[in-house]
Protein backbone atom coordinates (compact mmCIF):
# COMPACT_ATOMS: atom_id res chain seq x y z
CA UNK A 1 0.00 0.00 0.00
CA UNK A 2 1.60 3.61 -0.92
CA UNK A 3 2.43 5.73 2.37
CA UNK A 4 0.97 9.23 2.85
CA UNK A 5 4.29 10.41 1.57
CA UNK A 6 3.84 8.33 -1.87
CA UNK A 7 0.23 9.73 -1.96
CA UNK A 8 0.79 12.80 -1.77
CA UNK A 9 3.25 12.57 -4.84
CA UNK A 10 0.53 10.98 -6.71
CA UNK A 11 -1.27 13.45 -6.74
CA UNK A 12 1.38 16.00 -7.08
CA UNK A 13 2.02 13.92 -10.53
CA UNK A 14 -1.91 14.29 -11.25
CA UNK A 15 -2.00 18.08 -10.87
CA UNK A 16 1.60 18.17 -13.04
CA UNK A 17 0.21 15.89 -15.54
CA UNK A 18 -3.23 18.02 -15.91
CA UNK A 19 -0.98 21.23 -16.20
CA UNK A 20 0.80 19.85 -18.74
CA UNK A 21 -2.06 18.41 -20.95
CA UNK A 22 -4.24 21.37 -20.85
CA UNK A 23 -0.72 23.94 -21.73
CA UNK A 24 0.04 21.66 -24.62
CA UNK A 25 -3.95 21.81 -25.95
CA UNK A 26 -3.58 25.57 -25.51
CA UNK A 27 -0.23 25.82 -27.53
CA UNK A 28 -2.17 23.53 -30.39
CA UNK A 29 -4.85 25.84 -30.47
CA UNK A 30 -2.86 29.38 -30.75
CA UNK A 31 -0.09 27.85 -33.22
CA UNK A 32 -0.79 26.40 -36.68
CA UNK A 33 1.05 23.42 -36.48
CA UNK A 34 0.71 19.64 -35.89
CA UNK A 35 1.07 17.87 -32.59
CA UNK A 36 4.49 18.10 -31.62
CA UNK A 37 6.87 15.53 -30.51
CA UNK A 38 7.69 17.10 -27.67
CA UNK A 39 4.17 16.82 -26.42
CA UNK A 40 4.71 12.83 -27.07
CA UNK A 41 7.83 13.33 -24.73
CA UNK A 42 6.14 14.89 -21.72
CA UNK A 43 3.29 12.60 -21.82
CA UNK A 44 5.41 9.38 -22.06
CA UNK A 45 7.72 10.92 -19.32
CA UNK A 46 4.88 12.22 -17.40
CA UNK A 47 3.71 8.08 -17.57
CA UNK A 48 6.95 7.11 -16.69
CA UNK A 49 6.74 9.12 -13.68
CA UNK A 50 3.59 7.39 -12.65
CA UNK A 51 5.25 3.59 -13.38
CA UNK A 52 8.11 4.24 -10.82
CA UNK A 53 5.03 5.67 -8.31
CA UNK A 54 3.01 2.49 -9.07
CA UNK A 55 6.19 0.62 -8.29
CA UNK A 56 6.65 2.47 -4.68
CA UNK A 57 9.89 4.15 -6.44
CA UNK A 58 9.19 7.68 -5.09
CA UNK A 59 12.87 9.24 -5.90
CA UNK A 60 12.70 8.45 -9.55
CA UNK A 61 9.35 9.63 -9.75
CA UNK A 62 10.29 13.16 -8.08
CA UNK A 63 13.30 13.29 -10.87
CA UNK A 64 11.39 12.52 -13.56
CA UNK A 65 8.60 15.34 -12.42
CA UNK A 66 11.24 17.79 -11.82
CA UNK A 67 12.92 16.82 -15.31
CA UNK A 68 9.66 16.98 -17.19
CA UNK A 69 8.41 19.82 -15.47
CA UNK A 70 9.58 23.45 -16.80
CA UNK A 71 10.19 26.63 -14.53
CA UNK A 72 7.56 28.98 -15.57
CA UNK A 73 4.62 31.00 -13.15
CA UNK A 74 2.14 28.42 -14.31
CA UNK A 75 4.45 25.73 -12.39
CA UNK A 76 6.41 27.90 -9.62
CA UNK A 77 3.65 26.47 -7.14
CA UNK A 78 3.85 22.60 -8.23
CA UNK A 79 7.91 22.90 -7.70
CA UNK A 80 7.53 25.09 -4.85
CA UNK A 81 4.99 21.88 -3.26
CA UNK A 82 7.74 19.09 -4.38
CA UNK A 83 9.71 21.20 -2.51
CA UNK A 84 7.53 21.01 0.31
CA UNK A 85 7.24 17.19 0.28
CA UNK A 86 11.16 16.14 -0.12
CA UNK A 87 11.65 18.55 2.94
CA UNK A 88 8.93 16.10 4.60
CA UNK A 89 10.37 13.13 3.76
CA UNK A 90 13.50 14.48 5.34
CA UNK A 91 15.05 15.03 2.02
CA UNK A 92 15.70 18.90 2.62
CA UNK A 93 18.93 19.07 0.79
CA UNK A 94 16.75 18.24 -2.53
CA UNK A 95 14.16 20.77 -1.79
CA UNK A 96 16.74 23.50 -1.06
CA UNK A 97 18.38 22.71 -5.38
CA UNK A 98 14.60 23.36 -6.23
CA UNK A 99 14.20 26.37 -4.07
CA UNK A 100 17.32 27.47 -4.91
CA UNK A 101 16.66 26.89 -8.68
CA UNK A 102 13.58 28.87 -8.47
CA UNK A 103 15.09 31.90 -6.99
CA UNK A 104 17.23 32.41 -9.86
CA UNK A 105 15.06 32.73 -12.02
CA UNK A 106 14.17 36.25 -12.96
CA UNK A 107 10.84 36.53 -14.19
CA UNK A 108 9.12 35.95 -10.44
CA UNK A 109 6.73 38.44 -8.65
CA UNK A 110 8.19 40.13 -5.83
CA UNK A 111 5.38 37.80 -3.96
CA UNK A 112 6.21 34.95 -5.80
CA UNK A 113 10.19 35.32 -4.51
CA UNK A 114 9.32 35.55 -0.85
CA UNK A 115 6.93 32.98 -0.83
CA UNK A 116 10.35 30.73 -1.90
CA UNK A 117 12.73 32.44 0.42
CA UNK A 118 10.74 31.46 3.35
CA UNK A 119 10.57 28.00 1.84
CA UNK A 120 14.58 27.80 1.48
CA UNK A 121 14.71 29.05 5.07
CA UNK A 122 12.69 25.81 6.24
CA UNK A 123 15.23 23.91 3.83
CA UNK A 124 17.60 25.34 5.68
CA UNK A 125 16.14 25.08 9.53
CA UNK A 126 15.19 21.28 8.51
CA UNK A 127 19.56 20.50 7.48
CA UNK A 128 20.29 22.36 10.60
CA UNK A 129 21.96 24.97 8.88
CA UNK A 130 20.59 27.57 10.96
CA UNK A 131 22.97 30.81 10.60
CA UNK A 132 21.88 30.61 6.40
CA UNK A 133 17.95 30.89 7.76
CA UNK A 134 18.53 33.09 10.20
CA UNK A 135 20.61 35.68 7.31
CA UNK A 136 17.64 34.92 4.85
CA UNK A 137 15.01 35.89 7.38
CA UNK A 138 16.69 38.83 8.79
CA UNK A 139 17.05 40.08 4.75
CA UNK A 140 13.59 39.15 4.13
CA UNK A 141 12.08 40.98 6.98
CA UNK A 142 14.08 44.28 6.19
CA UNK A 143 12.67 43.64 2.58
CA UNK A 144 9.47 43.02 2.66
CA UNK A 145 6.46 45.08 2.79
CA UNK A 146 4.01 42.10 2.72
CA UNK A 147 2.29 41.55 5.85
CA UNK A 148 1.21 37.98 5.77
CA UNK A 149 5.27 37.06 4.50
CA UNK A 150 6.87 38.97 7.30
CA UNK A 151 4.30 37.36 10.21
CA UNK A 152 5.16 33.71 8.57
CA UNK A 153 8.90 34.90 8.48
CA UNK A 154 9.03 36.21 12.10
CA UNK A 155 7.15 32.96 12.92
CA UNK A 156 9.71 31.22 11.83
CA UNK A 157 12.50 33.04 13.20
CA UNK A 158 11.59 33.36 16.92
CA UNK A 159 11.24 29.08 16.32
CA UNK A 160 14.95 28.99 15.17
CA UNK A 161 15.71 31.65 18.03
CA UNK A 162 14.43 29.67 20.67
CA UNK A 163 16.47 26.52 19.18
CA UNK A 164 19.17 28.60 19.67
CA UNK A 165 17.87 29.67 23.14
CA UNK A 166 18.69 33.41 22.61
CA UNK A 167 15.92 34.04 24.57
CA UNK A 168 16.20 37.96 24.40
CA UNK A 169 16.55 37.75 20.80
CA UNK A 170 13.23 35.85 20.75
CA UNK A 171 11.26 37.85 22.71
CA UNK A 172 12.41 41.15 20.52
CA UNK A 173 11.05 39.92 17.83
CA UNK A 174 8.01 39.05 19.37
CA UNK A 175 7.53 41.69 21.04
CA UNK A 176 5.32 43.36 18.10
CA UNK A 177 2.82 40.76 17.78
CA UNK A 178 1.78 40.04 21.44
CA UNK A 179 -1.35 41.77 21.28
CA UNK A 180 -2.66 40.83 17.68
CA UNK A 181 -1.57 37.20 18.72
CA UNK A 182 -2.15 36.34 22.67
CA UNK A 183 -1.02 32.71 22.10
CA UNK A 184 2.36 33.68 21.75
CA UNK A 185 2.45 35.21 25.40
CA UNK A 186 2.55 31.45 27.02
CA UNK A 187 6.05 30.83 25.00
CA UNK A 188 7.09 34.51 25.96
CA UNK A 189 6.79 34.07 29.46
CA UNK A 190 8.97 31.03 29.37
CA UNK A 191 11.68 32.45 27.61
CA UNK A 192 11.74 34.93 30.59
CA UNK A 193 11.53 32.43 32.69
CA UNK A 194 14.74 30.93 30.90
CA UNK A 195 16.26 33.93 31.39
CA UNK A 196 15.25 34.01 34.88
CA UNK A 197 17.63 31.20 35.38
CA UNK A 198 20.31 32.53 33.47
CA UNK A 199 20.12 35.24 35.53
CA UNK A 200 19.79 33.07 39.07
CA UNK A 201 23.09 31.26 37.96
CA UNK A 202 24.97 34.58 37.76
CA UNK A 203 23.80 35.58 40.82
CA UNK A 204 21.80 39.02 39.44
CA UNK A 205 18.54 37.67 41.61
CA UNK A 206 17.03 41.33 41.41
CA UNK A 207 17.31 41.32 37.97
CA UNK A 208 15.66 37.58 37.58
CA UNK A 209 12.96 38.47 39.72
CA UNK A 210 12.51 41.58 37.82
CA UNK A 211 11.70 39.47 34.55
CA UNK A 212 9.56 36.71 36.26
CA UNK A 213 7.10 39.38 37.49
CA UNK A 214 7.18 40.16 33.49
CA UNK A 215 6.10 36.48 32.90
CA UNK A 216 2.91 37.00 34.88
CA UNK A 217 1.88 40.03 33.68
CA UNK A 218 2.38 38.06 29.93
CA UNK A 219 0.46 35.48 31.33
CA UNK A 220 -1.08 35.29 34.50
CA UNK A 221 -1.36 30.97 34.35
CA UNK A 222 2.32 30.69 34.05
CA UNK A 223 3.15 28.09 37.08
CA UNK A 224 6.64 28.27 36.39
CA UNK A 225 6.64 32.15 37.36
CA UNK A 226 5.47 31.78 40.50
CA UNK A 227 7.33 28.47 40.90
CA UNK A 228 10.52 29.70 40.85
CA UNK A 229 9.71 33.22 42.61
CA UNK A 230 9.19 30.88 45.44
CA UNK A 231 12.03 29.52 45.21
CA UNK A 232 13.83 33.06 44.96
CA UNK A 233 11.88 34.20 48.70
CA UNK A 234 13.23 31.18 50.27
CA UNK A 235 16.88 31.70 49.22
CA UNK A 236 15.95 35.44 50.64
CA UNK A 237 14.46 33.76 54.13
CA UNK A 238 11.59 34.79 53.52
CA UNK A 239 9.22 32.13 53.70
CA UNK A 240 5.32 33.37 54.39
CA UNK A 241 6.22 35.00 51.37
CA UNK A 242 7.55 31.53 49.55
CA UNK A 243 4.27 30.05 50.93
CA UNK A 244 1.96 33.44 49.52
CA UNK A 245 3.82 32.21 45.46
CA UNK A 246 2.79 28.75 45.99
CA UNK A 247 -0.99 29.48 47.23
CA UNK A 248 -1.86 31.13 43.81
CA UNK A 249 -0.73 27.94 41.43
CA UNK A 250 -3.72 25.95 42.52
CA UNK A 251 -5.28 28.85 41.21
CA UNK A 252 -3.44 28.82 37.88
CA UNK A 253 -3.43 25.02 37.00
CA UNK A 254 -4.66 22.93 39.97
CA UNK A 255 -3.12 19.96 38.09
CA UNK A 256 0.22 21.34 38.99
CA UNK A 257 -0.24 20.71 42.77
CA UNK A 258 2.00 18.18 43.09
CA UNK A 259 4.46 20.11 41.17
CA UNK A 260 4.33 22.82 44.13
CA UNK A 261 4.04 20.26 46.94
CA UNK A 262 8.51 19.66 47.64
CA UNK A 263 8.93 23.06 47.88
CA UNK A 264 5.70 24.29 50.13
CA UNK A 265 6.89 21.32 52.87
CA UNK A 266 10.83 22.72 52.22
CA UNK A 267 9.13 26.52 53.22
CA UNK A 268 6.75 25.59 56.24
CA UNK A 269 9.31 23.45 57.62
CA UNK A 270 12.66 25.96 57.18
CA UNK A 271 9.82 28.35 59.29
CA UNK A 272 9.27 25.69 61.90
CA UNK A 273 5.49 25.51 60.73
CA UNK A 274 4.13 21.96 60.98
CA UNK A 275 1.19 23.01 62.18
CA UNK A 276 0.90 25.29 59.08
CA UNK A 277 1.99 22.75 56.44
CA UNK A 278 -0.39 20.15 57.67
CA UNK A 279 -3.43 22.99 57.19
CA UNK A 280 -2.43 23.83 54.26
CA UNK A 281 -2.10 19.86 53.15
CA UNK A 282 -6.00 19.73 54.07
CA UNK A 283 -6.99 22.75 52.86
CA UNK A 284 -5.32 21.60 49.41
CA UNK A 285 -7.06 17.97 49.84
CA UNK A 286 -10.10 19.59 50.10
CA UNK A 287 -9.42 21.72 46.38
CA UNK A 288 -8.20 18.23 44.79
CA UNK A 289 -7.97 14.70 46.33
CA UNK A 290 -4.47 14.27 44.82
CA UNK A 291 -2.35 11.20 45.67
CA UNK A 292 0.64 13.21 46.29
CA UNK A 293 -1.46 15.44 48.76
CA UNK A 294 -2.72 12.38 50.77
CA UNK A 295 0.75 10.22 50.87
CA UNK A 296 2.42 14.22 52.14
CA UNK A 297 -0.26 13.99 55.20
CA UNK A 298 0.62 10.22 55.66
CA UNK A 299 4.42 11.21 56.32
CA UNK A 300 3.73 14.25 58.20
CA UNK A 301 1.00 11.85 60.78
CA UNK A 302 4.08 8.76 60.58
CA UNK A 303 6.64 11.07 61.66
CA UNK A 304 4.05 12.61 64.49
CA UNK A 305 2.06 10.03 65.69
CA UNK A 306 3.22 7.07 64.21
CA UNK A 307 2.80 4.35 61.60
CA UNK A 308 -0.90 2.81 62.97
CA UNK A 309 -2.27 6.54 62.52
CA UNK A 310 -1.10 7.11 59.24
CA UNK A 311 -2.17 3.46 58.14
CA UNK A 312 -5.45 4.69 59.73
CA UNK A 313 -5.18 8.32 57.61
CA UNK A 314 -4.22 6.95 54.32
CA UNK A 315 -6.30 4.04 54.40
CA UNK A 316 -9.63 6.29 55.22
CA UNK A 317 -8.67 8.62 51.96
CA UNK A 318 -8.27 5.49 49.62
CA UNK A 319 -11.62 4.31 50.04
CA UNK A 320 -12.63 7.65 48.10
CA UNK A 321 -10.01 7.92 46.13
CA UNK A 322 -7.53 5.00 44.76
CA UNK A 323 -4.47 4.83 43.63
CA UNK A 324 -1.31 2.86 42.68
CA UNK A 325 0.99 4.94 44.66
CA UNK A 326 -1.35 5.46 47.50
CA UNK A 327 -1.60 1.57 47.66
CA UNK A 328 2.38 1.22 47.28
CA UNK A 329 2.81 3.45 50.60
CA UNK A 330 -0.24 1.74 52.29
CA UNK A 331 1.78 -1.47 51.78
CA UNK A 332 5.34 0.18 53.56
CA UNK A 333 3.09 1.51 56.50
CA UNK A 334 1.43 -2.18 57.09
CA UNK A 335 4.87 -4.22 56.94
CA UNK A 336 6.66 -1.67 59.03
CA UNK A 337 3.72 -2.09 61.47
CA UNK A 338 4.70 -5.84 61.14
CA UNK A 339 7.89 -5.53 62.10
CA UNK A 340 7.46 -2.98 64.92
CA UNK A 341 5.01 -5.86 66.56
CA UNK A 342 7.49 -8.30 66.81
CA UNK A 343 6.72 -10.70 63.73
CA UNK A 344 10.13 -12.22 62.80
CA UNK A 345 8.92 -11.06 58.89
CA UNK A 346 6.56 -9.73 56.84
CA UNK A 347 3.16 -11.17 56.33
CA UNK A 348 4.81 -13.07 52.11
CA UNK A 349 1.51 -11.84 50.77
CA UNK A 350 2.19 -8.13 51.23
CA UNK A 351 5.54 -8.82 50.34
CA UNK A 352 4.39 -10.26 47.21
CA UNK A 353 1.45 -6.86 46.84
CA UNK A 354 4.75 -4.83 46.90
CA UNK A 355 6.85 -6.63 44.12
CA UNK A 356 3.83 -5.99 42.28
CA UNK A 357 3.47 -2.37 42.97
CA UNK A 358 7.07 -1.82 42.63
CA UNK A 359 6.79 -2.74 39.19
CA UNK A 360 4.56 -0.89 37.86
CA UNK A 361 5.41 2.17 39.34
CA UNK A 362 8.98 1.75 37.77
CA UNK A 363 6.87 1.88 34.46
CA UNK A 364 5.28 4.36 35.07
CA UNK A 365 5.28 7.89 33.52
CA UNK A 366 4.72 10.68 35.61
CA UNK A 367 3.94 13.82 33.30
CA UNK A 368 2.24 13.65 30.09
CA UNK A 369 1.80 16.13 27.22
CA UNK A 370 -1.01 17.40 27.08
CA UNK A 371 -1.10 17.97 23.06
CA UNK A 372 0.81 15.13 21.44
CA UNK A 373 0.57 12.82 24.40
CA UNK A 374 4.51 12.71 24.90
CA UNK A 375 5.19 10.86 28.32
CA UNK A 376 7.97 11.05 30.63
CA UNK A 377 9.23 10.60 34.59
CA UNK A 378 10.59 14.07 34.82
CA UNK A 379 8.52 17.58 34.25
CA UNK A 380 9.60 19.32 31.11
CA UNK A 381 8.68 23.22 30.70
CA UNK A 382 8.77 22.68 26.80
CA UNK A 383 7.90 19.32 25.55
CA UNK A 384 10.68 17.28 23.63
CA UNK A 385 8.06 16.29 20.81
CA UNK A 386 5.91 18.70 20.29
CA UNK A 387 8.09 21.57 21.65
CA UNK A 388 4.95 23.67 22.67
CA UNK A 389 5.44 25.56 26.38
CA UNK A 390 3.55 24.42 29.20
CA UNK A 391 1.63 21.59 27.67
CA UNK A 392 3.34 18.87 29.98
CA UNK A 393 1.66 18.23 33.27
CA UNK A 394 1.08 16.16 36.11
CA UNK A 395 -0.54 12.37 35.42
CA UNK A 396 -3.79 12.61 37.32
CA UNK A 397 -5.78 9.62 38.68
CA UNK A 398 -5.52 6.19 39.92
CA UNK A 399 -1.73 5.60 38.34
CA UNK A 400 -1.28 8.99 38.71
CA UNK A 401 -0.68 11.89 41.31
Amino acid sequence: MLDVALLSVLLVAIAIGYGLGYRQAGRRRHRSQPPETSSQALSRDYFVGLNYLLNEQPDEAINTFINVLTVNSDTVETHIALGKLLRARGEADKAVSIHQNLLARPALSPYTNEHIQLELARDFVALGVHDRAQRLLNALLENSSDEEHCYAAKQLLVDLLEREKAWQQALDVIQPLLKQHPKMRRPAAHWLCELALEEISESSRALAKKHLKKALQLDEKCVRANLLLAELEMDNGHYGRAIERLDCIPGQEISHIPTMLPVLKHAYLRNEDEAGYEAHLYQLLEQAPYTSIIIALGHLVHHRDGVDKAIELIGEHLRAVPSLGGLDYLIDLYIESQRLSGKPAPDTRLLLLKHHTDALLLNRNRHRCQRCGFASDALHWQCPSCRFWGTIKPVIGVEGE
